[in-house]
């Protein structure tokens, strides 16, 4: 576990999407969280206190987490001069970032001297088995996108947070970064390589003999260039019984491409059933997720209304207005046989 309580970094950040790990951090672990810290150039804000790595450790921070994510998750030498000065503070330094804090000689050395440490949450576990794709028995869900980046992390959390408050017992299973720094613990799927994907998920989310569930993160998106791979590993390797398809409809394209169009919504929910039926045959579509962070409330709801009545699924922005009506729609077929036939594709277009 990474000691809090957390000094969140935001640094000279611009990219309100980029610093969904402090914003996660902050979401669902706000207890521990005593600050943000960014530069003069930096317009985002966390709105928690904003100080720096000094005043930090002086209101019992221990951590300092690097939460932010730019091109490729290089440690640039702004990131590396403001975790030395953490260091200096007395400060742990954690980071979800592909480049190593261990691979930089200069924390290093640091942290040695000054007896604190160093955490790559991005480091995947040793000896991962190739998956194997043999039925497991138990419940699980794992949450699928239209792309990278619209909200599967907060979706899985809000969905295992209302099983729990009816009293049946939902595991989040973390896969990325900011996700496995609330949970404690979980599996930086990004990091681990292509052969043993489905292996890795099948380890964090073993047979289960109860009625609970396991909610396994979902990551990347099967129409994305860029991540289509760790998708389908991980589509492979959960054999969900249900899948919540998430999806931002303020995306005017893929993020960070913007030669690629958005999948329409029906051909997304269809492409993903097809691939998890390789090792659940049985899959079903739960319901839809969006993200209305930047619709106001009228035209959120409405926005979901008219997606559940064009695709015949319940919608809803779990985290804004809660995730009752997929949770209803989960446990009315639960009890089904998982020999039962899958969800019907759906006639109408969204």
């Amino acid at each position: 576990m990474i000691p809090g309580p957390f000094l969140l970094y935001l640094g000279h950040s611009d990219d309100e999407i980029g610093i969904k790990t402090s914003r996660g951090l902050a979401a669902f672990r706000p207890d521990d969280c005593v600050g943000e810290w960014r530069h003069d150039d930096c317009p985002l804000t966390l709105g928690l206190d904003r100080i720096d790595a000094a005043e930090a450790r002086r209101r019992g921070a221990r951590t300092l987490v690097l939460g932010i994510a730019n091109a490729g998750g290089r440690l640039g030498a702004d990131l590396i001069d403001d975790a030395l000065l953490a260091i200096e503070a007395g400060m742990n330094v954690a980071s979800g970032l592909h480049q190593r804090l261990h691979d930089e000689p200069r924390l290093v050395a640091a942290a040695q001297a000054a007896g604190v440490q160093l955490f790559d949450v991005r480091e995947p576990p040793r000896d991962l088995p190739v998956g194997n794709g043999l039925a497991r028995a138990g419940n699980r869900l794992l949450t699928v996108g239209t792309d990278c980046s619209v909200g599967k992390m907060y979706t899985t959390l809000a969905l295992a947070g209302t099983l729990n408050a009816r009293g049946i017992r939902a595991d989040f299973r973390a896969t990325g970064q900011t996700g496995i720094l609330i949970a404690g613990s979980g599996v930086p799927l990004d990091a681990v390589v292509a052969d043993f994907i489905a292996g890795a998920i099948e380890q964090l989310s073993p047979a289960r003999d109860d009625d609970g569930w396991d909610m396994i993160e979902g990551q990347g998106s099967l129409f994305h260039p860029s991540f289509a791979g760790v998708s389908t590993g991980l589509l492979h390797g959960a054999q969900p019984r249900a899948l919540v398809m998430c999806h931002d409809p303020s995306r005017a394209h893929m993020r960070g491409l913007p030669h690629y169009r958005l999948p329409d919504l029906r051909e997304c929910v269809e492409a993903n059933l097809s691939v998890a039926r390789l090792t659940a045959p049985a899959v079903r579509m739960a319901g839809v997720s969006l993200n209305t962070a930047r619709l106001d409330t009228d035209a959120a709801r409405r926005l979901c209304a008219e997606t559940a009545d064009a695709l015949g699924l319940p919608c809803t922005d779990p985290y804004r207005f809660g995730a009752d009506p997929i949770i209803d729609e989960l446990l009315q077929w639960s009890a089904t046989p998982r020999s039962a036939t899958s969800t019907p594709i759906m006639t109408a277009s969204a």
